[in-house]
């Protein structure tokens, strides 16, 4: 562009690609607090229900990696315009659905739209600023991204209980037409290339990648390899992925180059990103859980729990794109920002039955000043190397390596959450029987006995109450050694060269 030429940045540009990114993060986050009620809207079961989130995801993640060859193929320009009226007319139908295939069918071809907004986002805002100024950008991007996941818990609590959950999908609108006059008066056109479509490569493509998201989504309701639909899944995600690299390799004209993995900057940060987000994303994911089944708390209330978090985030964010950056090694940053993200959790994971607010809300604002401490660095170590004509294709992989690692995370802390349980049960009730000093001495305030039926029920009730609690306690100290385990990784990264993000200071 030639504003970023010139050192110069269109802040209309900015507030359009911000504004398309949290457009798609915003409804991700929104419709999992109206879930229960379109469940019961359309008397569907739970895991019946769980398919409008998995529709939505399986396909942005197939597409997702697309977003290069088709922005080559049709346009930057074009692509993100079609792709902000395609998600906001799906947006629509799916709040106009009228039985639950619809919507499902209707957050499929939502997130098929929604795949092209981040890493088109990220990718627009890289040319709109100076190359030196790129923390900036990625400060300014991860501002959208942060904020967005913070308001779709609270905002989507809001519509449903006051008004319906149809309006969790109509909210959507002014957002989406905001950005839309925005980027047609702004973003300039840009040129195309003729490339033919790799169908064959497309095909593996959809069934690795689309199969291994099904597989994330769905283990645990069905039990992981105890289901034959997931046994199917896994062996065609194997031989889809497997048919996809090597065509990859000896394809000229892969539908999506591996050749950017042979840069060792942006394959370790993809490494790194990854392990970030299941950490992250794994502890995002059950908090509300946590506190809604054993503390009692209130929809609403864990809602405003991720407020602090999203605050430090932003903060962080800012401070780092446009200071820290400039004066330190991207990796001590990063390095910084999982240390953070670890402590975090381990803060969680020494949490009681008796946790107030604080106690709750202080380690989402450790992991938040994490976030932003990650998230800008590794961005820049990623897209170093990366020249400005792959950058879509690099921001495509790079998103859904992250949202892949979000969905590992998710799958791993409810499987370890229900087997910690089971365990856990299993040990505490070994300990605790009628003749056990410890279990006379709880109900001996409450006039009963272990070995009478009441006292019998309570203690049950007790033993479930702490085998929860050390299930959700382990998932969160594992999630901590996970984030610290990632540090090593930016040791063998390359520190940016003199001049690329500003003269780097600390080594």
């Amino acid at each position: 562009m030639a504003g970023a030429a010139a050192g110069r940045v269109n802040p209309v540009i900015v507030v359009a690609v911000v504004l398309s990114a949290m457009l798609e993060v915003l409804d991700s986050t929104i419709v999992n607090v109206a879930l229960p009620h379109i469940q019961a809207a359309f008397g569907a079961t739970t895991d019946q229900a769980t398919w409008i989130l998995t529709s939505y995801i399986v396909s942005a993640v197939v597409i997702m990696p697309l977003t290069g060859f088709v922005a080559r193929r049709v346009g930057r320009r074009r692509l993100i315009l079609t792709a902000v009226t395609g998600f906001a007319t799906m947006s629509v139908m799916c709040g106009l659905s009228w039985s639950l295939e619809t919507i499902v069918v209707f957050r499929l071809a939502q997130g098929m739209f929604g795949a092209f907004l981040i890493p088109l986002s990220q990718s627009i805002l890289f040319d709109a600023f100076p190359r030196e100024k790129r923390g900036q950008a990625m400060a300014v991007f991860g501002l959208g991204v942060v904020v967005a996941p913070v308001l779709g818990p609270t905002v989507g609590a809001i519509l449903t209980e006051y008004f319906s959950w149809r309006m969790v999908f109509f909210v959507n609108l002014p957002v989406a037409a905001m950005a839309l006059l925005l980027l047609a008066g702004e973003l300039p056109d840009d040129e195309t290339d003729d490339v033919k479509i790799d169908w064959a490569g497309l095909a593996m493509l959809a069934i690795g990648i689309g199969c291994l998201q099904f597989v994330l989504d769905q283990g645990e309701t069905k039990d992981w390899l105890s289901s034959r639909v997931i046994q199917v899944a896994v062996i065609a995600s194997l031989l889809g992925t497997l048919g996809f690299i090597i065509h990859a390799v000896t394809k000229k004209g892969a539908i999506v180059d591996l050749r950017l993995f042979a840069d060792r900057n942006f394959a370790l940060s993809n490494l790194i990103i990854a392990g970030f987000a299941v950490s992250l994303f794994g502890g995002i994911a059950i908090l509300p859980t946590f506190v809604q089944s054993l503390l009692d708390y209130p929809v609403i209330e864990s809602g405003h729990l991720f407020i602090p978090r999203g605050i430090a985030a932003g903060a962080s964010m800012v401070v780092t794109g446009s200071v820290l950056v400039t004066r330190f090694d991207p990796r001590v940053l990063a390095g910084l920002g999982l240390l953070l993200t670890a402590i975090g959790n381990f803060m969680l994971g020494m949490l009681n039955l008796n946790a107030g607010f604080w106690q709750l809300a202080w380690p989402g604002a450790v992991s938040g000043l994490g976030m932003g401490l990650v998230f800008v660095p590794l961005s820049i170590l990623a897209f170093e190397s990366i020249s400005q004509r792959r950058q879509d294709e690099a921001s495509g992989l790079f998103n859904v390596t992250r949202q892949l690692g979000s969905s590992v995370g998710i799958a791993l802390v409810g499987t370890w959450v229900v087997r910690g349980l089971q365990t856990n049960t299993a040990n505490l009730s070994q300990n605790v029987t009628p003749y056990n000093p410890a279990a006379q001495a709880y109900l001996e305030p409450l006039g009963l006995t272990p070995d009478s039926a009441q006292g019998a029920a309570i203690l049950g009730q007790e033993i479930s109450r702490q085998a929860e609690l050390i299930s959700y306690l382990t998932v969160f100290n594992n999630l901590g050694l996970l984030a610290l385990a990632t540090i090593p990784l930016l040791f063998f990264c390359k520190a940016p060269k003199p001049g690329t993000q500003a003269t780097v200071h600390a080594h």
